[in-house]
C-alpha cells in the first residue's frame, strides 16, 4: 500500500515551513509515507482569497497513492506521535471533530446552512478539520464539485469535503483531540489539557496569539518546538 503525507505551503509562509517541514517530513518517514508539498496556484479560491482549495490536487495524487494524510504546515509534531495510518482503518476518513465546546454553535450552524443550500444529506454533527485528516482512494469523490460548484464561504474546504463525504455515505472516524490539538481544546470546557501531551499541536485560528500566549503565532511555534524537543 502506497502512502503519502501532503501539506499545503508556499513562499508566503516560508518562515513557518522552514520551522515545521523538517518535523513533518520526519513523521512522514516514520509512517513510511512520501512527503508531498502542494504549492501550486489553485484554480479555486475561497471568498476571502485563501488557497485552501489546493487540496483538490488530491484527486490526482490518489491516482498514485492508496492513502493520504493531509496535514497543515502550521503544526508541531510530538516525536512520540504514533503512526496515524495504523489508527485509522482504510475504509474510514479520520479527523478530529471541531463542533465542540466554544465552537459547537458556529460549526453546527455551518453544517445546517450548507444543507439548506445543497440539500439534506443527514449531516448533523461531526465537523471535520482538514488540518489533520486521513483519507483513502475510495474517498476521492469528497474532493469533487457539487453540481459544478465548490463551497467558498467561511469554513471552505472543511465544509465542502464533509458535505460530500456524507452525501456519499462515507464512513467517518472521530479521532481524539490529541491528534489535532488546536487552541479550542486547551479551554476550560475540555478541562484545559496540556498541549504538550498531545500528538500534534495545530496553530490554526484567526487569533495571532494562541494558547493564551503573549507572542505571535510563529514565535509561539518556535518556543513550543523547543519544548517538544526537550521532553
Amino acid at each position: 500500500m502506497k502512502l503519502a503525507l501532503v501539506t499545503r505551503s508556499d513562499e508566503n509562509i516560508r518562515e513557518m515551513s522552514d520551522l515545521t517541514h523538517p518535523g513533518i517530513r520526519a513523521y512522514a518517514d516514520k509512517c513510511g509515507a512520501d512527503f508531498i508539498i502542494y504549492d501550486h496556484e489553485p484554480e479555486i479560491w475561497t471568498d476571502d482569497k485563501k488557497p485552501h482549495y489546493r487540496i483538490l490536487k488530491a484527486i490526482e495524487t490518489f491516482e498514485e497513492y492508496d492513502r493520504i494524510l493531509f496535514m497543515d504546515t502550521d503544526v508541531v509534531i510530538n516525536p512520540n506521535c504514533p503512526n496515524i495510518f495504523d489508527v485509522v482503518p482504510p475504509e474510514c476518513i479520520g479527523s478530529v471533530f471541531e463542533d465542540k465546546g466554544s465552537r459547537q454553535k458556529k460549526r453546527r450552524k455551518l453544517i445546517k446552512a450548507i444543507q439548506g443550500r445543497w440539500g439534506d444529506v443527514g449531516w448533523r454533527e461531526g465537523y471535520t478539520n482538514a488540518g489533520v485528516l486521513v483519507a483513502s482512494r475510495q474517498h476521492v469523490r469528497m474532493f469533487e464539485p457539487h453540481k459544478g460548484e465548490y463551497y467558498l464561504g467561511w469554513g471552505s474546504v472543511d465544509v465542502h469535503m464533509s458535505y460530500k463525504a456524507h452525501q456519499y455515505g462515507m464512513q467517518m472516524m472521530e479521532l481524539p483531540f490529541q491528534w489535532n490539538h488546536m487552541t479550542m481544546f486547551s479551554q476550560a470546557w475540555n478541562d484545559s489539557p496540556d498541549r504538550f501531551n498531545s500528538n500534534i499541536i495545530h496553530y490554526a485560528g484567526r487569533n495571532k496569539k494562541l494558547f493564551g500566549g503573549k507572542v505571535s503565532r510563529l514565535e509561539q511555534m518556535r518556543r513550543d518546538q523547543k519544548t517538544i524537543e526537550s521532553l
